[in-house]
């Protein structure tokens, strides 16, 4: 491994000084699961790592209606706020399948996402809940949507300097329902082979007046299907017009044959898991 300088930050201004100081050279650590065994792997040569674990504004968990969560904020304290398990269920079902406790108690969710692997299980959760990024540096600040935010496997919109400050969720509207489900080979500590989100939003007749589908390890980045919103906004929340969604992503994803599935498996799980989760998203939304 290539020696680096390790910084404890303990203000934005200071991880801001070290990224503009070393441009590419230089990465933000939150959790380190990831960084940590890439640089070990040689992916990448840095001078220096900096620790925002101590950065206040990172560790910010707020839920006044809409949600603003730090970039530092480890996955166990996210999923063990009962503020957030009422009002975000969805976000639960993702946060609570990241690696084991050790893992969790860690890693983050802007963790997750800046890591971009395409398999990344918070990622298309956040999309279907309509994230917003804001992203940080010496130079000024900028947000980006979360489906934006990936741009191939481990890239991201992010460029020299810049890191993630938070994620801000809106608050859920009335008739707001969202799932997550993946599919692995084994029972738990694994990579989805393929992942699903969806979001439903119910109108006062019980018709849906929103949709939102994205899908994990099926393309180089998650995949926010805009066909499946258009299908769906209108009609009932019924097992037809689910089925109808599943045929959609079956047809929009571009999965590779690997190791761990084939395009034919990955195909016919995307269209499985937009039906499940797009019906566990309606019953949540029916619940309130």
């Amino acid at each position: 491994m290539h020696p680096f300088d390790f910084v404890a930050a303990t203000s934005v201004a200071d991880v801001n000084s070290v990224l503009a100081q070393h441009g590419n050279r230089a990465r933000p650590l939150v959790g380190g699961t990831d960084l940590l065994v890439q640089l070990r792997g040689g992916r990448f040569e840095l001078d220096a790592v900096v620790d925002i674990k101590s950065v206040p504004e990172a560790n910010v968990l707020e839920l006044n209606g809409s949600l603003k969560m730090g970039s530092a904020v480890p996955l166990a304290e996210f999923y063990e706020n009962q503020g957030v398990r009422n009002a975000y269920p969805g976000l639960i079902d993702c946060a609570e399948l990241v690696g084991g406790i050790q893992i969790q108690s860690r890693a983050s969710m802007a963790g997750n996402l800046c890591n971009a692997t395409p398999s990344g299980d918070t990622i298309c959760p956040m999309i279907v809940h309509s994230a917003q990024v804001h992203i940080t540096s010496a130079k000024g600040d900028r947000t980006v949507a979360v489906e934006d935010f990936c741009t191939g496997p481990g890239r991201t919109v992010l460029e020299d300097g810049e890191w993630v400050l938070d994620i801000t969720f809106p608050a859920p509207a009335s008739g707001f329902g969202a799932a997550y489900e993946r599919f692995i080979p084994r029972n738990e500590m694994d990579i989805a082979v393929v992942g699903v989100a969806s979001s439903v939003t119910l109108d006062g007749s019980g018709k849906i007046a929103d949709a939102r589908v994205a899908l994990a390890a099926v393309g180089p980045t998650p995949v926010f299907i805009r066909d499946i919103t258009a299908l769906l906004v209108g009609k009932e929340p019924t097992e037809e017009n689910f089925v109808a969604a599943g045929k959609i992503a079956h047809d929009a994803v571009s999965p590779i044959t690997d190791m761990r599935g084939t395009i034919e498996q990955r195909r016919h799980l995307s269209g499985v898991l937009t039906r499940r989760t797009l019906t566990k998203a309606a019953e949540r939304a029916k619940a309130g």
